[in-house]
């Protein structure tokens, strides 16, 4: 049977919605000391990482659907290379971007000395606020902007009120629209990343960034399994690609960033979207903060990276898919099949 990519991308695998035990957990999670709720997490997280599927930290299903289709062309055209259009523009082999979602007051007095870093490197990020949970300083999002960063919405509360039902979603709608609106914002990232596939774009934002290509460490696991940009209807999806800062430091409890250095490598193979997520208020701590320091002198280091925000990214993949690969001003790239296996001349 020929495989579906949206049984993928929408997660038509997965139950829909918030898993049973999330619910539950952050009624009772203010009540329990913090040792302790790490304590279940983590055992909860040993468990969840030996998950078949899908596999993590990588799956790769549908990059072996994107080669087999190739595969299947360059057979096709005689065993000579297809042409199509670049994943990205200007030759570039692989992209990245770098996101922050800011959770409290602790974050926001935080995102200067992350911004430091960042400048020292030549990069920009996107940061995601919650709308009504904290104070957010007059001037900020001028600030960012004018740095270079992009501003995003992370919700009205950092809970997972929202996706209770569909009568809770669209009765939130209107607020959500007015923060957009108002914030100048094209991109949201839900709390938790808590998500519905079918509603997502009526969020009624350019791009939305919440799901993972795989996590099953979240309240809600699973993934899209794509380490590229796709459409939900006329949405873009910016797949976050890499393990969270939180997950990998807290849950399980890794020293270092080997898990971000070796899937960056990974997914610049494959010519696909690093797409970190990372929190300013997990980088209180000098240590991590060098931490991120060494994983952007790392990134920046890979060659034929494409490092542009998220809204650029949205941009560019709805504007790749008007293109065909004789359109004037498209990169082309080929494919071709050596010893069995996919190349990309880009």
């Amino acid at each position: 049977m020929e495989l579906n990519p949206e049984y993928y991308l929408r997660e038509r695998y997965a139950p829909q919605g918030i898993a049973r035990f999330a619910g539950p957990y952050y009624l009772v999670k203010p009540l329990l000391p913090r040792s302790v709720q790490m304590a279940l997490r983590r055992r909860h997280a040993r468990r969840r990482a030996q998950r078949e599927f899908p596999r993590w930290p990588i799956e790769d299903v549908l990059v072996r659907h994107q080669e087999d289709s190739f595969r299947a062309a360059i057979r096709a055209n005689g065993g000579e290379r297809v042409p199509f259009v670049n994943f990205w523009p200007g030759g570039h082999r692989f992209a990245y971007i770098l996101t922050h979602d800011v959770e409290g007051p602790a974050g926001i007095e935080n995102i200067e000395r992350v911004r430091k870093v960042e400048r020292v490197h030549g990069v920009v990020s996107s940061w995601n606020f919650v709308a009504e949970d904290y104070p957010i300083p007059p001037g900020l999002f001028e600030k960012l902007r004018a740095d270079g960063c992009e501003i995003g919405l992370h919700g009205i509360h950092h809970d997972h009120r929202l996706w209770r039902n569909e009568e809770t979603f669209v009765r939130t709608l209107p607020k959500i629209h007015h923060y957009l609106a108002e914030w100048r914002a094209v991109g949201w990232r839900s709390p938790v990343t808590y998500r519905r596939a079918d509603w997502m774009p009526r969020l009624g934002a350019l791009y939305d960034s919440s799901f993972p290509d795989t996590d099953p460490f979240e309240p809600q696991a699973g993934g899209c399994c794509s380490i590229f940009p796709y459409f939900i209807d006329d949405m873009v999806e910016l797949p976050i690609t890499l393990v969270q800062d939180h997950t990998m430091w807290e849950l399980l409890e890794q020293p270092g960033i080997d898990l971000w250095i070796d899937k960056s490598q990974w997914i610049r193979e494959h010519h696909g979207l690093v797409n970190a997520d990372v929190h300013p208020d997990y980088l209180i701590r000098q240590d991590r903060l060098d931490l991120y320091d060494e994983f952007l002198g790392g990134l920046t280091a890979l060659g034929g990276g494409w490092h542009a925000l998220p809204r650029e990214v949205a941009s560019w993949w709805k504007d790749r898919a008007k293109l065909e690969a004789d359109a004037e001003g498209a990169t082309v790239a080929h494919a071709r099949e050596v010893d069995g296996r996919i190349v990309y001349d880009i």
